[in-house]
């Protein structure tokens, strides 16, 4: 326990985590711990924001250009025209064709085990290795701070750490000499020095499962990621010649920007460094955000160096934001690629905005979206899908982006050639359109295009979104998936799912079912004929055959010791959530209640009370139900 008076850290984790509780760490806590008021109160904010639109049915518009930027003295017609300080591009941030991303640990994992997500990375080739603290670590158990432990070990060349990198490098050119035909790792100490080392913290809708105020209050994830994981690593990062660098996910408005930025700058001069040290990419997963471009930039000034363009986060924030609009239906997940109506715009958007120089002639990095296929099947599987790979990496580096991610170390140097052989750093300044701010945009980043909507589409949401939650109850928040009905066909790879990939099916479904959604396509299967509204009656339907299938599927797929304990827990959370007349707001949060739950009975008493907080206060539960002051 840590001063009575500011933060209580659950059980004996500060013995057991000495390495990362350090004094230092949680002299830190204890001063960023000022800063979970403003969170509570922003978070409170999305949620009356969303209870408006849904029931006056408004639309996310963009800001009056004569307003100032909430929490900040940025007038927003400035941040638009590039009137703000922002930040030069640090050297090991120039180039980043490729970055990977995937958590830095293993659930229930011995150290010598759990930490070799890190050397995979670090041995990959990918210019910079997104650790993330969010969407693809699991978070039970004390994953959290096995991730963070893992990261500092390997920042600070622990022996332990190059010991294991040692193995993992020959496992590695074992593998890329069976599939390129040569080994790609010829010196693993060096090459560990070659990747940019960055963190995703979790978002600020989170809360953390080990840590509390004294007086019992949940406490922001988002501080606890960021405190730990610089206040453990800055020393050697910049000794070491590298940028302290962060992911920052799930930012919704400029307003939201400006208090990281003034939670960065706390950190940092509580730690003595000069004000913008750390540097900070946003993942633009937010329809709102979009509407918000330049004003997030500048919210956040020195410590921005650039946009990521997600897919599925923000399929489903447009999702969430259009819950209320009868009319908009979302088609088959797979029809809704970048190239796809408004997600076409929202990258548009993005390109334009890092793109417009701010008034030190400071341009951003435009990181490109996942790749999440993973080169394991047939051979045909594997060749025609690393073909559409190459494909869309060369489709975002045409249209402008610097770089790209990819989920899994084995995809970093198929990918990477779509850079390395145009051989340009990055392609910051390149010429674009101005950002303009009509009606007409507006409507953009909301259009829907013709695609289909059939009983095909159905059973893949469904079947992928219950093995996802089957996944993050067994500590796996990224897990290689597929279709029950694709599996022991090895022409169908497996892909990475993460919680958003998740998130978004549920939504599709959610929105079908309240929508009264027509399918565009006959099913001989089902007897269904074009037309057919797609039921709450159905979904059920759908879900109990799709869910046999999960229980009848082999170890490999569906983890047999699951089958009676996480399995029939993903499969009531998705009824309940689709089930639901008015939108959930997160997924997450009916997985983040039942950590660590195997009891299914629990499991709806807990599903339950957050039903009822929902819809009698209009608030969500997100602090850690089994962790009491």
């Amino acid at each position: 326990m840590t001063n009575p008076k500011t933060i209580v850290i659950r059980d004996h984790l500060v013995d057991t985590y000495r390495d990362v509780y350090t004094t230092e760490v949680l002299a830190a806590l204890e001063f960023m711990a000022l800063f979970n008021q403003e969170v509570k109160e922003l978070m409170s904010k999305r949620l009356e924001r969303r209870n408006r639109r849904a029931k006056a049915g408004d639309r996310i518009g963009f800001l009056g250009e004569h307003e100032t930027i909430g929490g900040t003295s940025i007038r927003v017609k400035d941040a638009r025209e590039g009137n703000f300080e922002g930040a030069v591009v640090p050297a090991d941030l120039q180039r980043q064709w490729i970055q990977g991303t995937g958590p830095g640990a293993k659930p229930g994992a011995p150290l010598e085990n759990s930490i070799r997500n890190v050397a995979y990375a670090l041995l990959s080739g990918a210019d910079g290795w997104m650790f993330d603290g969010e969407d693809a670590l699991g978070q039970t158990g004390t994953m959290s701070l096995d991730n963070q432990r893992n990261l500092k070990l390997a920042i600070h060349q622990d022996p332990l750490f190059l010991k294991v990198a040692e193995r993992v490098a020959q496992q590695m050119n074992d593998w890329s000499q069976s599939f390129f035909g040569e080994a790609k790792i010829q010196d693993w100490k060096s090459q560990l020095g070659f990747t940019t080392k960055i963190f995703r913290a979790r978002g600020l809708h989170l809360d953390d499962r080990h840590i509390r105020e004294a007086g019992g209050r949940s406490f922001s994830a988002s501080i606890a990621d960021l405190t730990l994981y610089v206040t453990n690593n800055y020393r050697m990062l910049i000794q070491s010649g590298a940028s302290i660098v962060l992911y920052l996910p799930k930012i919704q408005t400029a307003e939201e920007a400006g208090l990281w930025n003034r939670m960065i700058s706390a950190l940092e001069q509580h730690l003595d460094l000069e004000v913008g040290t750390v540097k900070t990419y946003v993942l633009v997963e937010q329809l709102e955000a979009t509407y918000q471009l330049m004003e997030i930039r500048a919210a956040l000034g020195k410590h921005f160096v650039g946009y990521n363009t997600g897919r599925w986060d923000y399929i489903n924030s447009v999702s969430d934001a259009l819950a209320w609009n009868k009319d908009f239906i979302n088609p088959n997940i797979e029809s809704i690629g970048m190239t796809y109506g408004y997600m076409r715009n929202y990258e548009d958007r993005v390109r334009r905005a890092v793109n417009t120089p701010d008034k030190n002639g400071n341009f951003a990095l435009w990181q490109g979206g996942m790749e999440p296929n993973i080169p394991v099947g047939s051979k045909e599987g594997v060749a025609s899908s690393m073909e559409k790979a190459v494909a869309g990496a060369e489709r975002e580096q045409r249209e402008g982006a610097s770089g790209k991610w990819v989920a899994h170390w084995k995809m970093v140097h198929i990918v990477r050639p779509v850079w390395s052989e145009v051989g340009q750093d990055n392609q910051m300044g390149r010429t674009f359109p101005p950002l303009t701010y009509t009606q007409a945009d507006a409507d953009g980043l909301i259009l829907l295009e013709p695609a289909p909507r059939n009983i095909r589409g159905a059973r893949n949401l469904i079947s992928v979104a219950v093995q996802y939650g089957n996944a993050f109850g067994q500590g796996m928040q990224a897990a290689a998936l597929k279709p029950a009905d694709f599996f022991g066909n090895e022409d169908v790879l497996y892909l990475m799912e993460d919680m958003a990939t998740g998130e978004i099916r549920l939504s599709i479904l959610w929105e079908w079912v309240h929508k009264q959604a027509q399918l565009t396509e006959a099913d001989e299967e089902s007897g269904l004929k074009l037309g057919t509204v797609f039921t709450l009656d159905l979904y059920r339907k759908l879900l109990a055959e799709e869910y046999n299938k999960l229980l009848k599927a082999g170890n490999k797929d569906v983890h047999d010791s699951s089958k009676k304990t996480t399995l029939p827990i993903a499969r009531e959370i998705a009824e309940r959530y689709v089930a639901e007349p008015q939108k959930i707001p997160w997924f997450i949060d009916l997985l983040n209640i039942n950590l660590n739950n195997l009891d299914l009975d629990l499991a709806r008493e807990r599903i339950a009370l957050y039903l009822k907080t929902w819809k009698e206060k209009n608030d969500r539960i997100t602090e850690n139900l089994d962790f009491r002051v």
